[in-house]
């Protein structure tokens, strides 16, 4: 069994997979300093409690957090007795190329989402990810990560405006039921979700006119269900993207282990 830990900066996804379906999923609030006892409390009590059996044999992990991969792999080495894969590390290796600029870094949970979107859609797509910051990543026709765009995320951007205007709450994220608002969380919620649907497809649009083709466009993360409902740009949402690139990346390396093995 597989655990597949992909850490956001806002939360991480623990997923368990069997090999051939998903068995389940769960999300805990990313901390820096959480150890990997802790880890394991929490991970063994939801285990037990949703009737998981089973033991796990290979740990994989992609973080944009770098600070808790030292637990994360203790984890792995202490409790389920395995060396745990860190995608971006030398000695991971991916079934696709990166075409950036000479010694940029590329988050890991950007080349794992282009991973399960090559293997699932096919190339020429743009991959919409709502996360802690809005990324729009590029994979070319050949399944190879070509770049993208980053921007803030939707999270963000209200904390940062509640933050800054004092007169202005905190706001859930949600469609309004109109465009134009007749209070101020109205207004806001009005200016949060169609401002990042016009967001989404203006860059989308402008990725496909700079490449001159059709982009099939795929929309993961949390949030990608709730803007799929005010606009028609996505052709697919698919929240189990990352958590599939992570499954295809073990198994392509657990192999590599046994041919050097």
């Amino acid at each position: 069994m597989l655990l597949a830990i992909d850490v956001g900066n806002t939360n991480a996804v623990f997923a368990l997979h069997d090999g051939t379906q998903l068995i389940r999923e769960w999300r805990c609030r990313t901390e820096r300093a959480r150890t990997a006892d802790e880890y394991f409390v929490w991970l063994r009590q939801l285990m037990d409690f949703s009737g998981v059996s089973g033991q796990v044999e290979s740990v994989i992990v992609s973080s944009v957090v770098p600070q808790v991969l030292f637990n994360l792999r203790v984890l792995a080495d202490r409790y389920f007795n395995t060396r745990a894969k860190v995608v971006g590390r030398p000695d991971v290796k991916l079934p696709i190329e990166v075409r950036v600029d000479p010694s940029t870094a590329v988050g890991a949970d950007r080349l794992v989402n282009t991973v399960g979107a090559w293997d699932r859609y096919g190339g020429d797509l743009i991959v919409v990810d709502f996360g802690t910051a809005t990324t729009f990543d590029v994979v070319g026709s050949d399944g190879a990560y070509e770049g993208g765009v980053i921007a803030p995320g939707v999270n963000l951007s209200l904390k940062a405006l509640h933050e800054a205007a004092a007169a202005l709450p905190f706001i859930d994220v949600t469609r309004p039921a109109q465009v134009v608002g007749t209070n101020t969380v109205a207004c806001m919620q009005s200016g949060i979700f169609w401002g990042y649907v016009g967001l989404i497809e203006g860059v989308c649009a402008r990725i496909a006119e700079e490449r001159q083709r059709r982009m099939k466009v795929i929309g993961t993360g949390g949030l990608s269900t709730l803007f799929a409902q005010g606009t028609d740009v996505f052709d697919e949402v698919d929240t189990s993207l990352t958590i599939h690139g992570l499954v295809l990346i073990d198994r392509l390396n657990r192999g590599q282990e046994r041919a050097d093995g």
